[in-house]
C-alpha cells in the first residue's frame, strides 16, 4: 500500500485504529475523482453506450432550460434602473430605522442600570436600587421604541392635557 496516496506522514499506517489493524485490504487512490471512476466504471460494465445517452439527454435539457430562461427575459423586458434605486432606499431606510429602534431600547436600559448603581451607591442599598431601576430602564426603553414606531401616540406638549378625545 502507498502511503503517499493517504497523505499520511507516519511510517505504518497501523498506527491508527484498534490493535491488530492492518488497514484496508484494498486502496484506490483515484476514489476522490468521481468522474473519472464513473467513466471507467460505465466502460468496464459495457455501459459505455448508457453514460453518453445520459450525456446528451442532459445536454439537451440544459439547452432548453436556457431557452425557457431566455423567453422569460425578453417577455419581462430590459431592467429598469429606477425599481434597484428605491429598493436601495427602502433597504437603507429599514436599518436606519432598526437601528433607531434597537438604539432607543439600549439606551433607556443603560440609563436605568447607571441610575440604579448610582442610587445603590450613595444609598447603600445595593442590590435593590440596580434592580429595580434597571427594571424601570427597560420599560422606558420599551415605551420609547413603541412610540418611535407608531404603535403608542407620543406625549402632547400643547397643554391641553386633560382632554382627550
Amino acid at each position: 500500500m502507498d502511503d503517499s496516496c493517504l497523505g499520511v506522514d507516519l511510517a505504518k499506517l497501523s498506527q491508527y485504529g484498534p490493535r491488530g489493524f492492518k488497514g484496508r485490504a484494498r486502496f484506490d487512490c483515484r476514489a476522490g475523482a468521481s468522474v473519472e471512476v464513473m467513466s471507467d466504471d460505465a466502460r468496464e460494465n459495457g455501459n459505455r453506450d448508457k453514460a453518453h445517452t445520459d450525456e446528451a439527454a442532459l445536454s439537451a435539457r440544459l439547452q432548453r432550460l436556457g431557452e425557457g430562461l431566455g423567453q422569460a427575459r425578453e417577455r419581462r423586458g430590459p431592467p429598469s434602473d429606477d425599481n434597484t434605486g428605491g429598493d436601495r432606499a427602502a433597504t437603507a431606510s429599514g436599518y436606519a430605522r432598526g437601528f433607531r429602534l434597537s438604539s432607543e431600547l439600549v439606551a433607556g436600559v443603560l440609563v436605568g442600570a447607571g441610575l440604579g448603581w448610582l442610587i445603590d451607591r450613595l444609598f447603600g442599598i445595593s442590590p435593590w436600587g440596580f434592580i429595580v431601576f434597571l427594571l424601570l430602564g427597560f420599560v422606558a426603553g420599551v415605551l420609547n421604541v413603541m412610540r418611535s414606531a407608531g404603535v403608542v401616540p407620543g406625549p402632547r406638549l400643547n397643554g391641553d392635557a386633560g382632554s382627550r378625545k
